[in-house]
């Protein structure tokens, strides 16, 4: 199999946990591109290993408190973030694929991949928002499908391997997206999309998913685990996302939040120290605006945290 392109080994790396930042940064409503590049530029010079952002087509009103996201077009949006940085990977967690045409998603893909030098990862998921399946005109309870299809489709588009390629080009007539990339897009599933996890450990670079209680966590990398072996062949990693709200006080202990932690930083390293140890290769954090000045936030992960995690 051809090699990954550089991302790979940037975010995955041989030895220790990388980093990442889920992107916008505890951003409140739309957030200033201004802004956004000199945060992307700060991380990147501190360490840290991928800017993440989400793909949410429509402003739909969730969660208790009834709120809408609005977020930029995700491929602009890391455009912009790659060329503001220099070594940091850019990456998506999750393009929403059955709500998306997949030659389409692949000429975005090439293209971040090409402007980026290689620093571009692909996570793609099946979505879960009944108004935005209505409004694409696509539907909701076939989406387990229609993911399977599109990424069959996208990883064909997406191959250096000829052999590979050769179902894009019948799809369209004899067609080619662009030409075909010198290394392989690492593509990841983000969530399950619903598909088993034997699937996901053939057909992907590596699986994504939410933070969970520890034990409930390390028995979900257990399961993955189990599903590599069955497959065979070489490991794959185990990524997970966490809301954080990093306290001042470097020995705040630990407290729970939904698909987080609030804590200091002292036992935040003990935590990734231990997740780790369990099989997760990088954690990407969502950052809570806690009235902390955010450049203090990320000099804390990045020069007290983060070097211990590559250890």
């Amino acid at each position: 199999m051809t090699d990954f392109n550089p991302a790979h080994a940037r975010l995955f790396p041989t030895q220790g946990l990388s980093l990442g930042l889920m992107t916008p940064v505890a951003a409140r409503g739309l957030a200033d591109p201004r802004e956004a590049r000199r945060t992307a530029r700060l991380a990147d010079d501190l360490g840290f290993a991928a800017l993440w952002t989400r793909d949410v087509p429509l402003m739909v009103p969730q969660g208790p408190d009834a709120t809408a996201s609005a977020l930029d077009d995700p491929f602009l949006w890391l455009g912009m973030l790659a060329a503001a940085t220099e070594r940091i990977v850019i990456g998506t967690a999750a393009i929403v694929l059955p709500l998306r045409q997949p030659l389409q998603v692949a000429k975005s893909a090439l293209t971040l991949d090409r402007i980026s030098s290689g620093r571009f990862v692909l996570g793609l998921g099946s979505g879960d928002r009944p108004e935005e399946f209505a409004v694409f005109g696509e539907d909701l309870e076939s989406r387990a499908t229609t993911f399977r299809e599109r990424w069959s489709l996208l990883r064909a588009a997406l191959s250096p391997e000829s052999s590979e390629r050769a179902s894009v080009l019948q799809a369209t007539g004899g067609y080619d997206v662009l030409p075909a990339p010198a290394r392989r897009i690492p593509m990841l599933v983000v969530g399950t999309a619903r598909q088993s996890l034997q699937w996901i450990a053939r057909e992907a670079e590596g699986w994504a998913t939410y933070h969970r209680e520890e034990t409930a966590q390390e028995g979900r990398i257990g399961l993955w685990q189990q599903a590599l072996a069955q497959r065979g062949g070489a490991p794959k990693p185990f990524v997970q996302s966490m809301l954080l709200d990093l306290q001042a006080d470097p020995a705040a202990p630990a407290e729970p939040l939904p698909l987080g932690l609030k804590v200091g930083r002292d036992g935040l390293r003990d935590y990734l120290l231990r997740v780790h140890a369990q099989g997760v290769a990088h954690v990407m954090f969502n950052l809570v605006d806690n009235g902390r000045p955010l450049d203090d936030v990320l000099r804390e992960i990045g020069e007290q945290v983060l070097p211990d995690t590559l250890r």
